[in-house]
C-alpha cells in the first residue's frame, strides 16, 4: 500500500524485501513511472538484468502493476517473482512455492487474474495470525517490538531466497529455504524450551 501511513506495515513487507534486495545490489528503487503505477529500478547481478519493482496500488489492484511492467518488458510469467506477506505462516516464517492459488491474499490473487496463470513463483514471510473480524486493523499495523528481529532475519532471508531464484531456479530454492526452515522447526519442537520452560 502506498504512502506514509502505511510504511513499514505488516502489509508492506515485501517493499522491506525489495529495499533489501537494492541495498545489496546498490539499485535505487525510487523512479516513479505512472505507466507501470510503481516505483521501479535496475540492477545488475547473477549475471543479468533484474528489475525491482515496487507497486503504489493499493494491495488489492498489485497485478495492473505487475501486469504493466510484464507486457512492456516482454516478460513471461517465469521471470516474475512476488514477494508478499502471509497471516497463514506464524510470524517471521518463510515459504517459498513454485506456482498455487493466492491463499486469500488479495494482492496476489490480482496478481494472478491479470498474469492469467497461476504459475507465478512466490516468497510469502509470515505476519501472524489474528480473528478474522481484526484482519484488516492487524495488516495495516506495524511490527511489534519484540517481532522486529524474527522480521529483520525474515527480510535477509526472502532476499537470498530471491537472489537463489535468480541464480538457481525456484526448484533450488523451495529446496534450500524450505528445508531449512522445516528443519529448524524440527530442533525448535524438540527443545524442551519450546513448551514455556525457562533456560
Amino acid at each position: 500500500n502506498p504512502g506514509p501511513r502505511y510504511a513499514e506495515s505488516r502489509h508492506n513487507i515485501g517493499y522491506l524485501v525489495v529495499d533489501e534486495l537494492a541495498r545489496r545490489w546498490t539499485a535505487e528503487v525510487t523512479r516513479y513511472d505512472r505507466d507501470y503505477e510503481g516505483l521501479i529500478g535496475e540492477a545488475q547481478t547473477c549475471g543479468m538484468r533484474v528489475l525491482l519493482l515496487k507497486p503504489t496500488t493499493f494491495m488489492n489492484l498489485s497485478g495492473r502493476s505487475v501486469a504493466a511492467v510484464q507486457r512492456f518488458y516482454k516478460l513471461t510469467a517465469a521471470d516474475v517473482l512476488v514477494i508478499h506477506d502471509d497471516l497463514d505462516l506464524p510470524v517471521g516464517q518463510l515459504r517459498v512455492r513454485a506456482s498455487g492459488s493466492a491463499g486469500g491474499h488479495n494482492g496476489m490473487s490480482d496478481v494472478l487474474r491479470h498474469l492469467c496463470t497461476d504459475e507465478v513463483a512466490r516468497v510469502r514471510i509470515g505476519i501472524g495470525r489474528v480473528h478474522p473480524s481484526a484482519t484488516v486493523e492487524y495488516v495495516l499495523s506495524r511490527f511489534e517490538p519484540d517481532e522486529r528481529p524474527a522480521i529483520e532475519e525474515a527480510v535477509a532471508r526472502a532476499a537470498d531466497a530471491a537472489t537463489c531464484w535468480l541464480r538457481a531456479g525456484i526448484d533450488a530454492a523451495m529446496n534450500q529455504f524450505n528445508r531449512r526452515q522445516d528443519r529448524e522447526r524440527g530442533r525448535q519442537a524438540d527443545d524442551p524450551r519450546s513448551e514455556g520452560e525457562s533456560s
